[in-house]
């Protein structure tokens, strides 16, 4: 008899455990950038997965990195409608479907990160939260990062450098510039870019810091345009939640996130700023010049950007010149 309760009192227990586990919830997160490679936009998602699930609420994060489950240009779609959870994202990309966000990849908006830093507490960046959230989508971390040009051919520091050659530019902004310069533009994720300057369907890309270290760029380059004092790329890839997702979590869910990614925020503004540096060694130690651009250059570059980008963007996107001015005012 004894025996006969032991067992059903362990059955009991042991469907409360089943009911339990069943009632985890479990999200997914997608990002385009290599898994495991120290890649801090990688990173940044699995403290947050980390983070969650040591917060013991009922909650986990399984992250796909490397665009294994969705592609990088299809993030954007998946998440406003609900079907992806999570992703580190370039909002650029969505740029296509939500014109206003080529601002947040606009040449010499931003300088440095301590600029970025001054930018995301502004109007500017109200509005651009805002702008996600109407699309079903909202920003739990932030994150802005420097980037240059590397190119097969040679150093590209002023716009004359560029002439004839066939460029991967990051979004809409950088490819307005860069044509009324003289190149030619090839559009592609930064994950394809690789196989790009491989198959010499490219002769130079533009894009981060990290991910020119994560693709191994070095491998294809002759020459690396690094940041410097006078950065002429800056972009902004926050961490990204389907708002439908986020909206039907719990309370104690919806902190733990907002924890774990504050967390997140504060590892990537540290790691940020050494991306550069790494990159540099990455790409000294495979024998490729370094350069960075000039005071002159850039000014060059800004004067090019203003008659290119930064007209077409105050002329043809609904509150485009306002909402430049935004950024602008941030100092």
């Amino acid at each position: 008899m004894k025996n006969a309760i032991r067992m059903a009192t362990l059955a009991v227990a042991l469907a409360a455990a089943g009911t339990a586990a069943a009632q985890d919830i479990t999200l997914r997160a997608s990002h385009q950038f290599p898994g495991g490679q120290g890649d801090p936009r990688d990173e940044m998602v699995q403290i947050i997965a980390r983070e969650v699930e040591a917060a013991n609420v009922g909650l986990k994060i399984q992250v796909f990195p490397g665009s294994s489950l969705y592609k990088a240009t299809e993030q954007w779609g998946a998440l406003t409608r609900g079907q992806l959870d999570m992703s580190a994202f370039p909002l650029d990309y969505a740029s296509g479907r939500v014109p206003q966000f080529s601002a947040t990849l606009m040449p010499g908006l931003v300088r440095n990160f301590d600029h970025a830093l001054r930018l995301n507490k502004s109007e500017f960046m109200k509005e651009i939260h805002a702008l996600t959230e109407k699309n079903n989508v909202i920003v739990i971390a932030d994150a802005w990062l420097a980037g240059g040009f590397a190119s097969k051919k040679g150093c590209i520091t002023s716009p004359d450098s560029i002439k004839g050659q066939v460029i991967r530019a990051a979004g809409p902004a950088f490819e307005q510039m860069l044509a009324a310069a003289g190149a030619s533009i090839a559009s592609m994720p930064s994950s394809e870019v690789y196989t790009g300057m491989q198959t010499g369907v490219l002769d130079a890309a533009n894009t981060s810091n990290d991910s020119f270290v994560s693709y191994r760029l070095y491998e294809q380059a002759k020459c690396l345009t690094a940041p410097g004092e006078n950065a002429l790329w800056f972009m902004y890839e926050p961490v990204v939640m389907s708002k439908r997702v986020y909206d039907k979590l719990k309370p104690e869910q919806q902190q733990a996130i907002m924890a774990a990614a504050k967390k997140a925020e504060e590892y990537f503004t540290a790691e940020a700023r050494k991306g550069e540096q790494k990159m540099i060694d990455a790409f000294t130690k495979a024998g490729v010049q370094v350069v960075t651009m000039s005071k002159a250059d850039f000014d060059a570059w800004m004067e090019v950007a203003k008659k290119s980008s930064y007209k077409n963007f105050a002329d043809k996107v609904k509150g485009g010149d306002e909402l430049l001015q935004k950024a602008l005012a941030v100092q």
